[in-house]
């Protein structure tokens, strides 16, 4: 593998106040490896031998929960931590993250973990806000599934992968990652059929066009009201 450049990791959070000898450190100690869409990185309950950063594409952090349902709990972009298990003082994942498009990650043993929080700065104190930012979204995830009708969770839903990834577009601002309408059952813990009549409707109330694997979100404003997210 070509030794990845040091300004790759220099701008994001975990490594912004290192300097560049002590990136390099931290990337000679790296594993690089692409990841078609679709494929599982880790699984939950599975020993967590390695973490990871995210330097190209998306994922998705999915959940089962006692009942065996799969939830999608989280998406990851491109410059973040994942997989940080001793972060919680766990020895195995608590989730599955696979690829929601073609995706490259950076890897490291476990055993540097505690190794990069004691020496490099910022390091630690980055990778734990990070950390508390994710438990705070899938609160707010599973919160909304137990409390909110399905019209508002599939709205809120649309509205969290459009902040985190939406790009404009002439239509309207596209979600930048492929995604199911099973994907967005499984974010709301609602049918694939509820789903399917939601977008169809919203669609022709051009809120949405939504086509195989692809959202554009062509009235933003309408899917706020929906939402009940706003002020």
């Amino acid at each position: 593998m070509p030794k990845l450049d040091e300004s790759l990791l220099s701008d994001l959070p975990p490594f912004s106040l290192l300097e560049r000898s002590q990136i390099r450190e931290i990337l000679d100690h790296a594993v690089s490896r692409r990841y078609e869409e679709g494929t599982a990185i880790f699984r939950e309950g599975h020993d967590a031998d390695r973490f990871y950063l995210l330097l190209d594409g998306y994922l998705r952090v999915v959940r089962t929960t006692p009942g065996g349902d799969q939830i999608i709990v989280l998406h990851i972009s491109p410059g973040q931590l994942f997989g940080i298990a001793p972060a919680l003082q766990r020895d195995t994942y608590p989730a599955t993250s696979i690829a929601a498009a073609e995706s490259i990650a950076l890897s490291w043993p476990v055993s540097l973990w505690s190794e990069f929080t004691s020496t490099y700065p910022g390091f630690a104190t980055e990778s734990y806000k990070t950390l508390g930012q994710r438990l705070g979204q899938i609160q707010e995830t599973l919160t909304e599934m137990a409390t909110q009708a399905v019209e508002k969770r599939v709205a809120c839903a649309l509205l969290r992968m459009v902040n985190q990834s939406g790009r404009k577009t002439a239509e309207g601002i596209e979600i930048a990652f492929p995604v199911t309408r099973q994907n967005i059952s499984e974010m709301t813990g609602t049918t694939l059929h509820t789903v399917s009549r939601l977008l169809s409707a919203w669609q022709k109330d051009g809120i949405v066009q939504s086509t195989r694997k692809h959202i554009v979100v062509t009235d933003p404003h309408q899917l706020v009201l929906l939402s009940g997210m706003q002020g």
